[in-house]
């Protein structure tokens, strides 16, 4: 397939990140092309989502602003069924495993990096670009592209982005990267974006209110109360379903034991929630699957690095090690709390993002 190395299909949320993506790779020739995913549900649909937030139909009329400032072509796409199959449902069989899901990490490695990316080679764009901060560069010696983090490191995004491939790496710009926030907004303002002074949103764009009402409303029927447990596995009380429930929370569990409990583990099987001390929260080690590495092909021997375990959580040492099936074990240098199981761990070599994966359960 011959491609256009000079056309670039934007993604954009209508937020100030996406914006001047698209007003950067315009000022530096590219032809730009701005594209919003439609992923919303009609109100008689299933579904229920919130009219704010990325991709919502506010969304749409801020990037289509934006796309007449700029002059550029603009379309919505619709992407409704493949995101209701990746992204919500993987979000609700989660919960009701008793596993913490990462819903934009789903959309990132499914929708935009997938779906959005062949639709942009559809129309003979050779790249994709996003608002995320993060870097792409391409590193001669190993003839691989390497992913980095953002230069402002308050935003850096590169933990959401670690299922890239190479492929996709070799079609994907990242503008944003070598820019801080606030040289972002800057740069809008001086552009004359109309969303320059847009905040960013914080929720998941799919949900109304919050998670719990979004699953009662869409799995009521497979969310079952069960027992609270201590180590020891004497019933403290009972939980309105598991679903509501993940690592280290204190808050809402409705007992009383005189001193502070946290959710320390999660039984579906006996459909239980166990509660312990703040130091039951540590661990020291955890198996990693659903692997993905950037920076080479596999993980053929221990490896000293730093991993992260959640997007907002400092990236710790530890070391890894190949496992069958592709698994990796993780042993982190000093416990660590709160290791969730659904949650992605990503692992660091300075700058440079190894790779990823899922945290499937605990070791110790």
């Amino acid at each position: 397939m011959s491609l256009n190395k000079n056309r670039v299909v934007v993604a954009m949320s209508g937020g100030v990140d996406s914006s001047t993506c698209a007003y950067l790779l315009k000022e530096q020739g590219y032809e730009v092309i701005g594209i919003t995913m439609q992923i919303w549900q009609d109100p008689s649909e299933d579904y229920m989502y919130r009219e704010g937030g990325c991709c919502s139909i506010g969304a749409v009329y801020d990037a289509r602003k934006v796309a007449e400032k700029l002059g550029i072509p603009y379309y919505v796409l619709n992407f409704k069924e493949v995101f209701s199959k990746k992204v919500i449902d993987y979000f609700i069989e989660e919960y009701l495993e008793g596993r913490t899901p990462n819903p934009c990490i789903a959309c990132n490695k499914y929708i935009k990096f997938e779906a959005l990316l062949q639709k942009a080679m559809e129309i003979d764009a050779y790249y994709l670009a996003t608002g995320h901060y993060a870097r792409i560069e391409y590193d001669i010696s190993s003839g691989r592209y390497l992913l980095k983090k953002g230069k402002d490191k308050s935003k850096d995004q590169s933990y959401a982005l670690y299922n890239l491939t190479q492929k996709q790496l070799e079609h994907l710009l990242l503008p944003l990267g070598n820019f801080t926030k606030s040289q972002i907004r800057d740069i809008a303002r001086k552009a004359g974006l109309p969303v320059a002074e847009k905040p960013d949103s914080q929720e998941i764009c799919f949900v109304n209110t919050n998670y719990k009402d979004f699953l009662k409303e869409n799995a009521a029927d497979r969310i079952k109360p069960g027992p609270i447990l201590d180590k020891r596995g004497k019933i403290l009380g009972q939980h309105n379903g598991i679903a509501f429930y993940t690592i280290g929370q204190r808050r809402g569990l409705g007992i009383s034991a005189g001193r502070p409990l946290y959710v320390i583990d999660i039984d579906p099987k006996r459909n239980a929630i166990i509660v312990g001390d703040e130091n039951d929260l540590l661990t020291k080690e955890f198996i990693a699957d659903k692997v993905n590495w950037i920076a080479f092909d596999s993980l053929t021997s221990k490896r000293h690095v730093l991993a992260k375990i959640r997007y907002n959580f400092e990236e710790k040492p530890a070391s890894i090690f190949p496992l069958e099936s592709g698994k990796v074990k993780v042993v982190f240098d000093e416990p660590q709390k709160s290791v969730t199981p659904g949650q992605s761990v990503v692992f660091y070599d300075g700058d440079v993002v190894l790779g990823g994966g899922i945290i499937a359960e605990k070791v110790c």
